[in-house]
């Protein structure tokens, strides 16, 4: 995606990433304090993906011990289905593989989140098992997802 720049999370960024998360994920987005503490993790990287320079998007993962755990996947509501998470997803994976010594990599994803479960199979994960109740508002379980 020529026209879609994926970069590191900086804390400039933060603020527009925190208000991407509110509207996609309600009372369960992170705070800036959230983002903020985990820039600070020498195990964690995030990245967000621009267009013109505006923040469209935003991912991370947690590498524990080549392992790497996704969480943050969000795009702009305006630019879904257009590509954006699916690059984002293969970049972040990519240098995670390359320059973290990640092997395999994991997410959970709301049950019925059907577009982004598509997407997740695409890119090779598949469902090894279920946290009962785990999101609210609304309720619903989550599906861990591996790729190794």
């Amino acid at each position: 995606m020529p026209e879609i720049e994926i970069r590191r999370l900086c804390e400039n960024d933060i603020a527009a990433v925190v208000e991407l998360e509110k509207e996609a994920f309600g009372k369960e987005a992170w705070s800036e304090n959230d983002f903020l503490e985990t820039l600070k993790l020498d195990y964690a990287y995030y990245v967000v993906a621009c267009k013109k320079e505006l923040i469209i998007g935003s991912s991370g993962l947690r590498n524990l011990c080549g392992e790497a755990d996704i969480t943050n996947v969000v795009v702009s509501p305006k630019m879904r289905k257009k590509g954006v998470a699916e690059f984002m997803l293969q970049e972040l994976m990519k240098h995670a593989a390359e320059n973290l010594g990640v092997q395999s990599f994991t997410l959970e994803v709301r049950s019925k989140n059907i577009p982004a479960i598509n997407l997740y199979e695409k890119l090779g994960f598949v469902t090894e098992g279920v946290r009962k109740n785990f999101y609210t508002e609304p309720a619903d379980d989550a599906l861990i997802m591996w790729k190794r």
